[in-house]
C-alpha cells in the first residue's frame, strides 16, 4: 500500500513557476508507475507527466517543454516543476501511483493504487 501526500501549489501569474512534491510513503516496489495528472474545474482528471521505475518520463503534449517529472529515490518524492504557466494549466494536480504503466495523456478512467488528495495551481494572466 502506498501513501502519496501533494503540497506546493498556489496562485502564480502567467509565465511564472511552480514545483508541485509528493511524499511518497509505503511500498513503493508495489507501484512504480507514478505521475502527475489535473483536474480542471467541472472535468475529469487528465494525464500531464509520468514515469516509470527507470526513470523514463512522458507528457502531454500541452505541457512538454514547460514542465518537468523528476523523483528524489532517496527522498521518496515526487516533483513536478512547472514553468511558463498559462491560464490553462489552472486545475487541481494529483499524484498518483500503480502497479500498470500510467497514461501521460487523456483521461484516467480507471480505479489506480493510490491517489493524493491534490493542490490546487491557479493561474491568473
Amino acid at each position: 500500500l502506498v501513501q502519496l501526500r501533494e503540497s506546493g501549489g498556489g496562485s502564480v501569474q502567467a509565465g511564472g513557476s511552480l514545483k508541485l512534491s509528493c511524499e511518497v510513503s509505503g511500498d513503493t516496489h508495489i507501484s512504480p508507475y507514478m505521475g502527475w495528472f489535473r483536474r480542471a474545474s467541472g472535468g475529469g482528471r487528465e494525464g500531464v507527466a509520468v514515469i516509470d521505475g527507470d526513470g523514463i518520463t512522458r507528457y502531454a503534449e500541452s505541457v512538454k517543454g514547460r514542465f518537468t517529472i523528476s523523483k528524489d529515490n532517496d527522498k521518496n518524492i515526487l516533483y513536478l516543476q512547472m514553468n511558463d504557466l498559462k491560464r490553462e494549466d489552472t486545475a487541481s494536480y494529483y499524484c498518483a501511483a500503480d502497479r500498470h504503466p500510467l497514461p501521460a495523456e487523456g483521461w484516467v478512467t480507471g480505479a489506480l493504487d493510490a491517489w493524493g488528495q491534490g493542490t490546487m495551481v491557479n493561474v491568473s494572466s
